[in-house]
């Protein structure tokens, strides 16, 4: 073989390789399907899950030489752990998500902010974030107020309220994520997890030194 064959050979592989590889940077992995009724129904779900522990009242059975039979007041207290459980929700979308950098169901390097579904990250969850925290606050609560402020009897409303609810709303939420494919598993089970250990603590703090009663007087609503 000639010299210039050689040439002429080793200059068209060297064009079949570049077009080859230019062809596969080229690709861009499609558009990932999302469940927009999903997308609503967790949406409100989580929500409502945050909004249920807001309202629920302090249930408690106060000591027999007081009075006798179950109580329940509304404390506006619990704003604070609400609004701490809501802002760290909106750290975890606006910073956290940015920083982990986890990508959604069916997002890669080559779609990423450049197809709809795949404009932001997706861990850890928020909606699941949100949701664990109230049923980890509404656990918390719950146990305070059975345990230490009732002498351990169990009220099946508080049990209801505080655990009931927000575990079937927090469900919805987590099952939700997934079958509407917004987020990995991972990825909800990371944001619920951390989610239900912060509400714990922050609830177990909050039902620990906020008592249930409205001091002396008989107010349905208290601080």
């Amino acid at each position: 073989m000639t010299t210039l064959a050689r040439k002429v050979l080793g200059l068209g592989a060297l064009i079949l390789v570049t077009a080859t590889a230019t062809n596969a940077s080229a690709q861009v992995s499609p558009n990932p399907d999302r469940d927009r009724t999903w997308r609503g129904v967790t949406n409100a779900t989580a929500l409502g899950a945050l909004g249920a522990q807001l309202i629920t009242p302090r249930i408690f059975y106060p000591a027999p030489e007081v009075t006798v039979g179950w109580k329940a007041r509304w404390h506006l207290s619990q704003l604070a752990p609400i609004m701490t459980f809501t802002t760290l929700t909106l750290v975890n979308e606006v910073y956290l998500k940015d920083a982990a950098k986890g990508q959604r169901p069916g997002c890669d390097d080559t779609n990423f902010g450049l197809v709809e579904n795949c404009q932001t990250y997706g861990a850890p969850s928020s909606h699941s974030f949100a949701a664990g925290s109230a049923l980890g606050h509404g656990v918390a609560v719950f146990l305070v107020d059975t345990l230490k402020w009732s002498d351990g009897r169990v009220n099946g409303l508080s049990v209801a309220t505080n655990i009931g609810l927000p575990f079937v709303l927090g469900g919805i939420t987590l099952i939700g994520r997934s079958e509407g494919n917004l987020e990995t598993g991972g990825q909800i089970l990371t944001g619920a997890t951390l989610g239900l250990g912060i509400g714990f603590l922050t609830g177990l703090m909050y039902a620990e030194l906020a008592r249930p009663e409205c001091g002396y007087s008989g107010s349905l609503v208290c601080w």
